[in-house]
């Protein structure tokens, strides 16, 4: 993807003059003048997560205290940027099909006012797509993201194939965090949840009715070659 595709200054210039009605002479001249700044912040504009905050915020120590644990969130999140960045690629496409239908459209429209609409409607789609192309990159930068960490966290001590196997002793971990947070003031519902569903667990470990148990487990993956 180009950087021409994703410039949005030729559609800010064209709608100066349409934001007069919208903005006073003096406000419509200062936008005129502001569009390569306006644009620069369009580029730059932080539309999902940092790496940063992927790091501290999403995989919380807390909640993710395992390596394993961290590696199947990420899983997760790389994930749901994919399948996003699919159904974006899908609506992407039927955008392009509905701009050319417009303008076919506008060189057979013979009403004049019909033709003005649908000139605005081709316009907005062309808006449209500047915004799905810019939204696909930073997509693309989380997936990639996503698959660094997925690399850092995977040490080859735990199963990269089955989410299941990890989950009681990351589980358990979550849990005893979760206990500690809880005060004389926390809810029943609140207590109820946290320790019963710890004391479930320590019981299904104990009794050996887990079949998969990262901490039991003796086979585990090999570490992926990078």
């Amino acid at each position: 993807m180009n950087k021409d595709k994703r410039n949005i200054q030729p559609h800010a210039d064209k709608e100066v003059k349409h934001l007069m009605v919208l903005l006073d002479k003096s406000q419509a001249s200062e936008f005129k003048k502001m569009v390569p700044e306006l644009q620069d912040t369009w580029v730059k504009k932080q539309m999902f997560r940092t790496e940063t905050e992927m790091r501290f915020s999403v995989l919380s120590d807390n909640k993710y205290g395992t390596k394993a644990a961290k590696y199947w969130q990420s899983v997760r999140e790389q994930n749901t940027h994919f399948e996003n960045l699919m159904r974006l690629s899908f609506d992407y496409r039927k955008n392009d099909v509905e701009i050319k239908k417009l303008q076919r459209e506008i060189k057979k429209e013979k009403d004049l006012l019909e033709r003005e609409l649908k000139q605005v409607e081709l316009e907005e789609k062309l808006y449209g797509k500047a915004n799905m192309e810019l939204t696909a990159k930073a997509r693309m930068r989380e997936i990639s993201t996503w698959s660094k960490l997925k690399k850092e966290f995977h040490d080859g001590k735990f199963d990269d194939k089955d989410v299941n196997t990890h989950q009681a002793e990351s589980y358990m971990h979550r849990l005893e965090q979760q206990k500690l947070t809880l005060t004389p003031g926390s809810s029943q519902p609140e207590v109820f949840n946290v320790l019963g569903q710890l004391e479930t667990l320590k019981r299904v470990r104990k009794s050996g009715e887990l079949k998969y148990d990262g901490a039991n487990r003796k086979s585990i993956s090999k570490k992926p070659k990078t």
